[in-house]
């Protein structure tokens, strides 16, 4: 019996499996299945399959690793054992949400670590972002067969990411999104990680679910502190509470890996034209309000700037 019969036939029927099953179905499915002329279909279009005895040990650690991943993208399949970090949280997030997990992104890839994410709306797409903006790697992990984009307005950003690093799914080709799938998916993403970082997350949100695996596993895990008063915040803060540990910069994740920051240049261009408005940022710059935004965040986040009334202030 192959990891790759297992994995296909999880995917065809539907089952979240980690062992083979009794019954006819497995039998009539392990008799037929071509497991040389299946893999080169694969190869075909592009993908490849990671057996459950090669996957990398931490995956392989947890109480039900999968039988394998099936692969999309260009990176050297060694980067899945790299050390890795979880970026996950809300789909719907905030702006600052937003601007903390690519800011995290950015310099967690810049000190030499591999971001892993879920591609989905929000956090997730934000760090996957930062990655790319710091010219590193990342890896996406799916929740349905490893051919979709989920969501389908993330095609260009899944692209971009197989372009130098791996998107994953334990499920195979054809198959759909569905509920019950990404906390599964989810158990992947943490499993890969020896920390996760929650950055914003509601109560029984998917993220907290990560979150919560990775503590179940006695990883590494830390969460954003959000305001009491705020649904997104209630995940996160409930994480705390549980044992997290509060992430206040990038260097609270580094610390465990024995990394350093990496030094960035501050942006000299806004701080010298400070004190200002967004509004007057953008008229003297010829930015983007977006690009100012970001950057007065990440400004904001590092300790450079303060904001008050609107204005920004060194």
């Amino acid at each position: 019996m192959s990891d790759l019969a297992l994995a296909v036939f999880a995917s065809e029927t539907g089952a979240h499996l980690v062992r083979p099953p009794a019954g006819r179905r497995w039998s009539a499915h392990i008799d037929s299945f071509d497991d040389s002329a299946y893999r080169a279909r694969l190869q075909a279009r592009g993908f490849r399959f990671v057996a459950q005895r090669e996957l990398p040990p931490l995956l392989r650690a947890i109480h039900d690793p999968p039988p394998g991943l099936f692969v999309r993208g260009d990176a050297d399949l060694e980067l899945l054992a790299r050390p890795a970090v979880a970026v996950v949280g809300a789909r719907a997030c905030s702006g600052y949400g937003a601007s903390v997990a690519r800011m995290l992104g950015r310099e967690l890839a810049s000190a030499g670590l591999v971001v892993v994410s879920g591609l989905a709306r929000g956090v997730d797409a934000e760090a996957h972002r930062g990655v790319l903006d710091a010219g590193g790697p990342t890896v996406a992990v799916l929740g349905c067969g490893i051919d979709r984009d989920y969501p389908a307005a993330h095609g260009e950003l899944a692209r971009r990411i197989a372009a130098t690093g791996l998107v994953v799914a334990e499920y195979a080709p054809g198959v759909e999104p569905a509920p019950w799938r990404f906390p599964a998916r989810n158990r992947i993403i943490a499993g890969l990680c020896r920390a996760t970082v929650v950055v914003e997350a509601r109560e029984r949100s998917g993220a907290l679910i990560t979150g919560d695996l990775a503590l179940e596993e006695g990883r590494e895990v830390f969460a954003v502190p959000g305001e009491i008063g705020s649904a997104l915040s209630a995940g996160t803060n409930t994480l705390l509470k549980l044992g997290a540990a509060p992430l206040t910069c990038a260097a609270d994740v580094l610390d465990v890996y024995g990394l350093a920051p990496r030094e960035d240049p501050v942006d000299d261009v806004l701080l010298a034209h400070l004190p200002a408005t967004i509004d007057e940022l953008v008229h003297v710059t010829g930015r983007s309000a977006a690009d100012v935004g970001r950057a007065l965040s990440e400004l904001e986040l590092a300790g450079h700037i303060t904001e008050r009334d609107g204005v920004y202030r060194a």
